[in-house]
């Protein structure tokens, strides 16, 4: 007689951008149903602290630009569908938004493949939640009638021609993942002679205890951040809209310069590694 395969389910769920009570209800409430949570770095401890369950299996696969210890997509993939296959129902978590920069169609091939049920849960994501804590609306009247998602982390994925058009252009952009290329960004606009009423926007940290926001014009920027590092995750805001956060802007800059999401210390290795690695917040 054959066995009768058990099969569990896969939530992949957005946390946001850092502030633990922009969490959906719908992903809380999947949290405290989970049987095991497979989280990146970029969400809040205190997420897991007030939502997953004492029994509950947490698994940290987290990824981080420039360090080894960073977890492959091919490790995640398999988690997911070893534990779905022991009839486990799976919550993998986040930072920001599931479909906006977070490498899901990977994840969503390997449950397509290998038949496992799952749901997308969205979340808040990155842009959303730094515009509204640095009182920056991303298409405010009279500014900006769209916005664009972007990120630049290697130089052939924008055109020159490209490059051009968002020089022209008078969308709000906003860039994911590149505050290491920032000066390469800012030099590829000033070079196309973006309208210099168009005001950077770098965000740290956002929506955290620790969020700091630095408004400077892009021609300026050479001068006074050439060399300075900034804490990831940082945000790039760039057109007129910028310019708002001065009369909106109602959360102080942090004077600390902590890491609210702390550096990864462990990596998953392996599907038999993770009863060593794994633990739950307390």
């Amino acid at each position: 007689m054959n066995k009768k395969t058990i099969t569990g389910k896969v939530i992949l769920a957005g946390a946001g951008p850092g502030d633990p009570e922009l969490i959906t209800m719908k992903a809380a409430r999947y949290l405290r149903e989970a049987d095991v949570i497979l989280t990146d770095r970029l969400v809040s401890d205190e997420i897991l602290i007030r939502h997953v369950q004492p029994y509950a299996k947490i698994i940290y696969v987290g990824k981080q630009c420039g360090r080894r210890l960073s977890t492959s997509q091919e490790t995640i993939n398999d988690l997911l569908v070893h534990y779905a296959r022991l009839g486990k129902l799976v919550v993998r978590l986040k930072g920001g938004d599931v479909s906006v920069f977070a490498n899901i169609m990977d994840e969503l091939e390997t449950l397509v493949v290998n038949n496992i049920p799952y749901e997308i849960i969205p979340g808040i994501t990155a842009s959303s939640g730094a515009a509204g804590y640095a009182g920056i609306p991303l298409t405010a009247r009279n500014y900006a009638t769209s916005v664009r998602f972007l990120t630049y982390y290697k130089s052939d994925i924008v055109s020159d021609e490209y490059w051009k058009e968002l020089a022209r252009t008078n969308d709000t952009l906003v860039f994911y993942m590149s505050s290491e290329t920032l000066p390469k960004v800012v030099a590829k606009l000033t070079a196309n002679n973006i309208d210099s009423m168009k005001l950077l926007a770098i965000v740290e940290q956002a929506t955290t205890p620790f969020q700091k926001v630095h408004i400077i014009n892009l021609y300026e920027f050479e001068n006074k951040y050439a060399g300075q590092s900034f804490i990831s995750p940082s945000l790039i805001i760039i057109g007129k809209v910028v310019a708002l956060h001065e009369k909106f802007a109602w959360l102080s800059n942090s004077n600390s310069n902590e890491y609210y999401f702390k550096p990864m210390t462990n990596q998953v290795i392996s599907i038999n590694e993770t009863d060593k690695l794994h633990k739950h917040v307390s």
